[in-house]
């Protein structure tokens, strides 16, 4: 299975979000899945690649040019796919992937959950985004996401789109609809 990750690529978060991270990369690797992602050699990008590369799997870094004119592409990349711009990234990582984990981020992550969250409620593709909520990081999105459902901003249920997973337990249950 090919696993989209969106994350952070900032080093200055809490450390418990790395080690959950390496985990999720662990189990990926010795399950000879693959990491899908942005490519960066930064924050949460960095470890989930570095994780799963030393748990045996394989990942596939969807770069865009600045990241490498920046010198920020991951060592850990094992199948390289260029892009120009963060565009191009997401279209890549949804093409490439057969489900998407959202981990810990900033506005590119909501940016790219929302990105493939608001295509699957139009009928572009059939995917799910798993937010991986580690210690209660996602817990005001999901607040937000059940005040919208309940205001009726949003046609159906936000829930075929964007599931919810409070461990790496639920994580690998979800994986495997």
């Amino acid at each position: 299975m090919n696993i989209g990750i969106f994350c952070s690529a900032n080093n200055n978060i809490e450390q418990c979000y790395f080690d959950l991270t390496r985990e999720l990369g662990e189990w990926i690797g010795r399950n000879k899945h693959s990491v899908v992602f942005g490519g960066c050699n930064m924050g949460l990008m960095e470890h989930i690649a570095r994780a799963c590369h030393d748990a045996g799997g394989m990942n596939i870094g969807i770069i865009p040019t600045i990241i490498e004119k920046h010198g920020k592409a991951s060592d850990y990349v094992d199948v390289a796919i260029h892009c120009d711009n963060l565009s191009d990234r997401k279209d890549l990582l949804l093409a490439h992937s057969d489900i998407i984990i959202a981990l810990p981020g900033g506005i590119g992550t909501l940016d790219e959950v929302f990105t493939v969250a608001a295509a699957a409620t139009i009928g572009y593709h059939n995917k799910q985004v798993i937010l991986y909520n580690m210690n209660h990081f996602w817990d005001k999105l999901i607040e937000m996401l059940d005040d919208l459902q309940q205001r009726g901003m949003m046609r159906g249920t936000y829930s075929e789109q964007i599931v919810v997973a409070n461990s790496l337990d639920e994580v690998i249950q979800k994986c495997h609809l």
